[in-house]
């Protein structure tokens, strides 16, 4: 039974060892998207996007060494199984040792190069999957808008994709499935947001927004939707 969704960005300077000088400029969206994820209950299934489609069960253990310090992250209390992480289930799991040690997370890792329509008939399916499930299931979504937001930003500088960002981010902020599946390329997480956008159909019933922005020039959302 799908009870809960928390929205968080894919972004490894939300963890402080990582986050260095810019902890002071991530603070806000570090706390925000703590608070998002400490809404979930025990079970979580994280939406995030990848090389390929594939599953992380909860006995998997990564780290975030390839970002410069080994900061291990596990899916669940007992994880012993290590494995290469892609950073959404990285930071899923360092979230989920933050703010709920006790929970258990699946990752579904979904191509990032599938279409609107393939996007949003896995988000379906997942749900129907989740909905049989007798116990409370949060979902959390750990995905970035554009990467192309200032002149630093590291996608380069594309000041027209700004509008798509404002898109994005009204439609996280409003509950807009329809808006999410019309996501254009420029959205890095754009699969991830059209998976959610399948698995929240008709929409959410009501939602909270804690933070928009974009610090370094990449577009982050943090906040809930119920279901």
């Amino acid at each position: 039974m799908l009870s809960a969704i928390a929205i968080v960005p894919s972004a490894p300077v939300l963890v402080p060892e990582l986050a260095g000088t810019a902890a002071d400029e991530v603070a806000d969206v570090v706390t925000a998207a703590l608070a998002a994820a400490a809404l979930l209950p025990p079970r979580w299934v994280v939406i995030g996007t990848g090389d390929a489609d594939h599953v992380l069960h909860p006995d998997a253990v990564g780290t975030f060494a390839g970002f410069g310090v080994d900061v291990p992250v596990r899916l669940s209390p007992h994880a012993d199984r290590t494995t290469a992480f892609p950073v959404c289930a990285l930071l899923a799991g360092w979230l989920r040792g933050q703010t709920r040690p006790e929970a258990t997370a699946q990752v579904r890792v979904y191509r990032n190069d599938h279409d609107a329509d393939t996007a949003l008939a896995h988000g379906r399916r997942l749900r129907a999957e989740i909905d049989r499930q007798p116990d409370p299931t949060g979902v959390l979504v750990v995905a970035d808008g554009a990467n192309t937001l200032t002149p630093a930003a590291p996608g380069g500088y594309h000041p027209s994709d700004a509008d798509a960002q404002l898109a994005l981010d009204d439609a996280l902020a409003n509950g807009d499935v329809a808006a999410l599946a019309a996501l254009p390329q420029q959205i890095l997480g754009r699969v991830a947001f059209q998976v959610l956008a399948g698995l929240a159909e008709p929409g959410p019933h009501s939602v909270e927004e804690f933070y928009r922005g974009a610090p370094y020039g990449v577009g982050y959302f943090a906040g809930t939707w119920q279901p």
